[in-house]
């Protein structure tokens, strides 16, 4: 199939686009560079250096119609969706709409759609969090993306495009870009190779559900052709603190120094962790790759690019 993936010079977009191309589909790139890097993008796919806020979205969906749409473009930065709520909206609901738009004009049969599941839920009362589980976002971040998600039905009801949304746990992994909190785990990896002590923010009890970006990716493939209309949890189902992911870090790199604690950050939940039942009983997918064997190869990559 053809495929049309935006933010796909960024860290799980380009993931997908490369897994794509090894599945032998064929792959279209939008990406306006703001986060993404070049390096990143794969030398069989072709590439629109576009924001998908831009009119100019409309002419590549023109040229190319692509029969999927794998949504990976944001701004995913929470604190900076807090500081900048509208600049937030403004790509997160105003960029994907546009996206939506090009979709129903221009024949694209579904869109998958990547969600957090690390936002989207705000505070759980009780854990693991279900995709049934109630919408309590603590910041701008997690309620835009959850806006979208309700677009997308309509588009489903009203043109006929198809859709299948992936909430992502904590993704981490080779190509995660250590800027925003997204990027906790090159964060830690890339001081602590440097000798320098990682801050936590709080006391480093708060619990995220730390998911491989591989894992993430072969949940992107099988939804090509599967979970129509559904929503789906993609994490690992357990919980890790800050500290635990911290000290498996220092076992690893036999780093002998000890963190710096700071302040807790607004708008940042204290603990999630994902049921992902429904993914493993109705796509089949289960994560395969163990927190510890996926910072081993996160480690790995980071210190072959220096």
């Amino acid at each position: 199939m053809k495929v049309l993936v935006t933010g796909g010079a960024g860290f799980i977009g380009s993931n997908v686009v490369d897994k794509l191309i090894n599945k032998d589909h064929e792959v279209v790139i939008i990406d306006d560079l703001s986060t993404g890097r070049l390096e990143n993008l794969n030398e069989h796919a072709r590439f629109y250096k576009v924001d998908i806020c831009s009119p100019e979205l409309e002419g590549i969906f023109r040229k190319e119609m692509p029969e999927i749409v794998s949504h990976h473009a944001a701004q995913i930065d929470v604190r900076r969706s807090l500081d900048n709520p509208i600049l937030d909206a403004q790509i997160n609901i105003m960029g994907s709409l546009n996206l939506l738009e090009c979709c129903q004009r221009y024949g694209a049969k579904k869109v998958i759609y990547a969600s957090t599941g690390g936002a989207i839920y705000g505070e759980p009362e009780s854990l693991p969090a279900s995709e049934d589980y109630s919408i309590k976002p603590l910041a701008p971040y997690g309620v835009n993306k959850y806006i979208v998600e309700k677009y997308l039905p309509l588009y489903r009801q009203n043109y006929n495009l198809d859709y299948t949304i992936l909430r992502y746990g904590n993704v981490y992994g080779p190509r995660q870009d250590s800027r925003g909190e997204a990027g906790v785990v090159a964060i830690f990896i890339e001081g602590m190779l440097r000798g320098k002590r990682p801050i936590v923010f709080g006391d480093g009890e708060q619990t995220r559900d730390f998911v491989y970006v591989d894992d993430v990716v072969n949940a992107n493939l099988l939804v090509l052709n599967d979970g129509d209309g559904g929503i789906f949890n993609i994490g690992t189902g357990q919980p890790t603190s800050v500290n635990e992911l911290f000290k498996l870090l220092k076992e690893i790199l036999k780093y002998n120094n000890q963190p710096l604690y700071g302040n807790e950050r607004p708008g940042e939940i204290r603990s999630i962790y994902l049921d992902i039942t429904r993914a493993q009983r109705d796509l089949g997918w289960r994560p395969e790759v163990g927190l510890e064997d996926g910072l081993v190869r996160t480690i790995r990559w980071l210190s072959e690019r220096g």
